[in-house]
């Protein structure tokens, strides 16, 4: 699963090289914004079937962190 959500990831953020892994912080990217954010969060819905909500995500810190979210959520 983490392989395909980090391609999934950088698909929806427009990310084109190696530089987000499992320990990314991705709000420290540079393609991060408020519409990363709302993109992410439908990406994670519409692939995984799995509602994040704002308070929740703010919470995540790396990439990591939300594939175990949305892992215990599944």
């Amino acid at each position: 699963m983490s392989e395909k959500f980090i391609d999934l990831f950088k698909e929806t953020l427009e990310i084109t090289d190696d530089s987000v892994q499992l320990d990314t912080e991705f709000r420290k990217l540079p393609q991060w914004d408020s519409l990363a954010f709302l993109s992410v969060i439908a990406m994670i819905d519409e692939e995984y079937d799995v509602v994040i909500e704002g308070n929740d995500f703010i919470k995540l810190i790396t990439v990591a962190d939300v594939i175990n979210e949305i892992k215990n959520r599944s």
